[in-house]
């Protein structure tokens, strides 16, 4: 399933150029495809589901990380506060311990790498 940005922006104003926009949904698309979650499930607001969770904590680690996005923003982005951000950040970072996890990371990392080449 592909979001609709225009009413993920319309109920969550954040002041985004073209390109942060296209690449916050290039973060977003890849991670659901990762995930098999929806793509509008990210930036729903439930916490009771823990793909979905792991999810948007792993699209907000990587806006942050990959896009050079600040935490506010990122938070602004999904809907978070910033303290939501930094707390998804650092769980994956711990996860990273996990060499099967890291690759996986690293892979998408890599995607999202070559997406912007």
């Amino acid at each position: 399933m592909h979001v609709d940005f225009q009413t993920v922006q319309e109920r969550r104003p954040v002041p985004q150029t073209e390109h942060r926009a296209r690449a916050l949904r290039e973060v977003v698309d890849l991670v659901s495809r990762h995930a098999n979650v929806q793509a509008a499930a990210i930036f729903g607001a439930s916490r009771d589901a823990r793909p979905i969770a792991r999810a948007r904590q792993l699209a907000m680690y990587l806006a942050h990380v990959m896009l050079g996005e600040s935490l506010t923003s990122v938070g602004l982005a999904f809907g978070r506060d910033r303290t939501t951000v930094s707390y998804a950040c650092a769980l994956i970072e711990d996860l990273r311990d996990d060499p099967r996890f890291d690759a996986e990371l690293s892979a998408l990392e890599q995607q999202l790498q070559a997406q912007d080449d």
